[in-house]
């Protein structure tokens, strides 16, 4: 899954992250075709075909949960982004994190509260996003 795409997220960019969340909805997307991604992910066809042609869309965690989705043996979208969420808020209680300490150190226009709120679902959250505040909460929380 997305928060599992590379052994050690810490020591990559975030660009570099973005790029290996890329390969694994890519490998989906190899596998399963961009149709079938498309129409049981519901997304845009065009932005199916993009990903799989190199290109990084803009994309929100849960359109790319819902594209891991397809390819899962029986984890829905929903789990998918909760286990994102839930390995997040647990390097961020590991790490001694709060999300005034993330919203300074990570090169995003989003205020502590608009990450909390990200982070909880109660703002959707780009995967532009998710790869930044990955990144820095796992360098925290590395031992």
């Amino acid at each position: 899954m997305l928060h599992e795409a590379v052994d050690e997220p810490e020591t990559l960019s975030p660009q570099q992250l973005r790029e290996a969340y890329d390969a694994e909805l890519r490998a989906v997307i190899d596998a399963q075709g961009i149709e079938r991604v498309a129409t049981a992910a519901d997304l845009p066809t065009e932005s199916v075909a993009a990903l799989a042609s190199g290109e990084s869309p803009s994309m929100t965690l849960s359109e790319a949960a819902a594209i891991l989705a397809v390819d899962s043996e029986g984890r829905d979208a929903d789990v998918i982004v909760q286990e994102v969420r839930d390995y997040l808020l647990m390097g961020m209680t590991t790490g001694v994190l709060d999300v005034d300490t993330i919203a300074s150190n990570v090169d995003l226009d989003l205020s502590g509260q608009e990450i909390q709120q990200a982070i909880e679902g109660r703002i959707r959250m780009t995967l532009d996003e998710l790869a930044s505040i990955h990144g820095y909460v796992a360098g925290r929380s590395a031992p």
